[in-house]
């Protein structure tokens, strides 16, 4: 189905699947508030869209986006890049033993390292390499480059009114990050 159809009623233009759902569901249920849907099935549809193209700027740089995360946690950290891994697991909101096996394969890959921290012989640090920090700065900056190129549609004070409106509902949905 095309994302521009004529409205049966003749009056305007659907812009988008989503108002097209809305139009349907207001005639079979026009008691139901349907703006939720206006709002969050687009953010969903935004999300699975964007996904393949930033995706494939990890590809690019020989990573997942689970692997990404983990080495752009340590690079944001700022020096030394070293975080203890239940400071890694909390932050990107996974479990202990998903963070064990892209440890792994971020080690094996010579990306970062696990040492013995100085302060406590039990507790390990996990720590960028020079090729980490190098591969996870590339990664970001093409990221960022794909990101603003998939907002051309908005000019920037369209995207920070976005951003600003987009924030306000994360924290109140309880986002504390």
């Amino acid at each position: 189905m095309s994302l521009c159809q004529d409205n049966p009623k003749g009056s305007q233009k659907l812009h988008d699947h989503v108002e097209l759902r809305r139009v349907q569901w207001s005639k079979e249920l026009p008691d139901v508030d349907t703006r939720g849907m206006a709002i969050l099935g687009r953010a969903r549809w935004i999300t699975l869209r964007v996904r393949p193209p930033i995706e494939s700027v990890f590809a690019r740089h020989g990573l997942d986006s689970g692997e990404f995360d983990v080495l752009s946690t340590l690079l944001r950290s700022g020096p030394p890049y070293q975080l203890r891994p239940t400071e890694l697991f909390r932050s990107l909101m996974i479990s202990s033993g998903g963070l064990t096996d892209r440890l792994s394969r971020l080690e094996k890959a010579g990306l970062v390292k696990r040492a013995r921290s100085g302060a406590d012989a039990r507790s390990l640090l996990v720590q960028l390499t020079d090729a980490g920090r190098e591969r996870a700065e590339a990664a970001f900056r093409e990221d960022m480059m794909v990101e603003a190129e998939l907002l051309e549609a908005l000019t920037d004070k369209e995207r920070d009114q976005l951003a600003t409106l987009l924030a306000k509902l994360a924290r109140a949905l309880g986002e504390s990050d």
